[in-house]
């Protein structure tokens, strides 16, 4: 059993300050709180040393038999709280809300995320650490390397997120400007400063962005646009949200248009692909592709795409083992590309020659 010292008793006599201090503090509270940040299997708190923390950290004076009525409360409530009985009582939280492996993905999640900030990224990572004990948070230093992460800077993301998602969930328009890069690397407000103004019906996380999703009743189609190249805080309109067109799916919208770009017209294109590109081609657009045999050494596919120079640079990235067969249309576009790269870097041939 634990031992109970009951010179507790002579102290609240003769220092009745003490009395009114304990009673004015949530002592409970404070306690719970002790126990979440600082123990956990490896490192539990004896009942001493649970007394001395809540008056040096809070200063609140207590005694052993009313730590143990606080305890057996917190468990009565819920709270997975382990006791080792021993001549010195010690307690740990057992189980939480998030185990040791669940908190180090989310950190790797965070850490590798385009979509966070580096600002953000070590402030929810700081927060993540403080749902654990102070003596399991060397165990979430983490020795990840991200390949590739590129980190945005806009640090408004996380509200205009917020303020997208508020007008879905009330069914009314936002409108917003849109930001683009010159050629010097410096932000300009697209179409000199346009108000877009559009129904949003999703936010969707495509390759680590995210997207809006909605209706534009000026271009009269639906539209997407990269949230993070939103210049400020959304405004929500009084005008309700264009009813969702019949029959639109947000999962087969987000298949068709490619790599999400918006204002570009979704097309069905026919295309020949080496027979080694077969899994390519089902990791992008899923097992229901449509395919039939070309030849011994290909086949071809129907895929839906927003036609753009991302999709002519997807194409060219495979050396030769894809080609756009139809419409001819999009082939020529495709080729009218090429001649222009090829021109100037022939331009830039000659005027290295001549210099």
């Amino acid at each position: 059993m634990c031992k109970i010292n009951l010179k507790v008793k002579v102290e609240l006599t003769m220092f009745p300050e003490r009395t009114r201090n304990m009673e004015s503090k949530p002592r409970i509270l404070y306690l719970l709180r002790i126990l979440e940040q600082s123990t956990d299997e490896e490192h539990p708190l004896t009942t001493k040393q649970l007394i001395e923390m809540l008056d040096e950290q809070y200063g609140i004076s207590t005694y052993r038999t009313t730590i143990a009525k606080d305890i057996a409360a917190l468990q009565e409530f819920g709270i997975d709280i382990v006791t080792i009985h021993s001549t010195q009582c010690k307690y740990f939280i057992g189980s939480r809300q998030f185990e040791l492996p669940e908190l180090k993905l989310l950190i790797d999640a965070v850490e590798s995320s385009k979509f966070i900030t580096s600002k953000k990224s070590q402030a929810l990572i700081e927060k993540i650490h403080m749902l654990t004990s102070s003596g399991q948070r060397k165990k979430l230093k983490r020795n990840n390397y991200v390949s590739g992460r590129i980190k945005p800077n806009n640090e408004r993301i996380y509200y205009i997120v917020d303020t997208i998602n508020d007008a879905i969930n009330e069914k009314k328009q936002i409108s917003y400007q849109y930001y683009e890069y010159t050629g010097l690397k410096e932000k300009v407000l697209k179409n000199q400063g346009e108000l877009y103004t559009i129904s949003p019906y999703h936010l969707v996380w495509n390759d680590d962005y995210y997207y809006v999703v909605g209706y534009s009743e000026k271009r009269q189609k639906i539209v997407t646009f990269r949230v993070d190249r939103i210049a400020s805080q959304p405004e929500i309109l009084t005008a309700d949200a264009h009813p969702v067109p019949e029959g639109f799916d947000i999962a087969e919208f987000t298949k068709q248009v490619f790599y999400m770009y918006d204002g570009e017209d979704v097309t069905t294109v026919n295309l020949q692909c080496d027979n080694s590109l077969m899994k390519t081609m089902i990791d992008r657009f899923g097992e229901d592709i449509s395919t039939v045999s070309h030849d011994v050494a290909s086949f071809q596919a129907d895929v839906e795409v927003s036609v753009s120079p991302t999709f002519f640079g997807w194409i060219f990235g495979f050396g030769g083992k894809v080609q756009i067969l139809a419409p001819e249309s999009v082939k020529e576009q495709y080729r009218q590309m090429i001649l222009r790269a090829n021109e100037n870097m022939e331009n830039e041939y000659i005027g290295n020659a001549k210099i």
